[in-house]
């Protein structure tokens, strides 16, 4: 089984993530939009159309997204096939949350590394 397929997003707190952001808009050139963070679209191989991308956000230094973990920050890893990856995980004596989200953005799951980050697992929706 195909695990990881690339990173979706890197997620991280921020003191002040509106001025932050703006600070990455202005010497950096990012394109934030109204959500507060950027889209990086890309290409590969296996996706000659450039279809996907990835995001980068920063969250309120208060954010709870990133519990039960301390770290500031969580990276989002795009997935082939989200149930079956947490199965195996579990299987493997990972420690993996109980909780999966499925939106029109594409279905959730999360997993805590054994030094207590959390990371992010994400099966896009079909077509991105």
């Amino acid at each position: 089984m195909k695990r990881l397929t690339g990173i979706g997003g890197v997620f991280f707190k921020a003191k002040d993530p509106k001025a932050l952001a703006e600070w990455y808009r202005v010497h950096l050139g990012m394109d934030i939009e109204s959500w507060g963070g950027m889209s990086f679209s890309w290409v590969t191989p296996d996706n000659p159309t450039g279809t996907g991308s990835t995001v980068w956000n920063a969250f309120p230094a208060e954010t709870k997204y990133f519990a039960p973990s301390d770290a500031n920050f969580m990276v989002n890893y795009r997935v082939a096939d989200l149930h079956s990856l947490l199965a195996a995980l579990r299987d493997e004596g990972c420690q993996v949350e109980d909780k999966i989200e499925e939106s029109e953005f594409g279905k959730f799951g999360w997993v805590i590394d054994p030094e207590g980050n959390k990371l992010e697992l994400w099966e896009p929706p079909a077509g991105s």
